[in-house]
């Protein structure tokens, strides 16, 4: 008989032991401690999806650079580019991650893309998800 063995982090094991922090940043408690890897996961995709190229001092490379391409006219081609290379880069960046599934909405009245992540950690096999909303204001 098989059993399906899960490889869980060992700083999964120490409870008191922060992580990191949430995006967004809460009013009242600036920095909201997270406690769990598959939790941290899922916030570094989200700061990843959020950064430009070029604005980590050490590491240019990191980002999606999404901000950039609202400027461009949102059609499904731009919209298909945009998944490609998002898909690309978490696989560099993020090797424990497998992207499930992942969608784009744009309104290019607004220049705004929804973009709907799902994905399973590689090593636990536990899923999550994020929504992110971008916005040339």
């Amino acid at each position: 008989m098989a059993y399906g063995l899960v490889n869980i982090p060992s700083i999964d094991f120490k409870p008191s032991t922060a992580l990191g922090v949430k995006i967004p940043f809460a009013a009242n408690n600036v920095f909201t401690s997270v406690y769990t890897s598959q939790e941290q996961t899922k916030y570094n995709i989200i700061n990843f999806l959020l950064t430009d190229r070029g604005e980590r001092p050490f590491n240019p490379n990191f980002g999606a650079g999404l901000r950039s391409r609202l400027f461009e006219s949102i059609t499904t081609s731009t919209l298909d580019e945009i998944k490609m290379s998002i898909t690309s880069q978490i696989e560099a960046f993020f090797p424990n991650v497998l992207v499930t599934e992942l969608s784009l909405v744009g309104d290019p009245d607004r220049s705004y893309i929804t973009i709907t992540l799902s994905y399973t950690l590689k090593n636990t096999n536990q899923t999550d998800s994020a929504v992110i909303n971008i916005q040339n204001l």
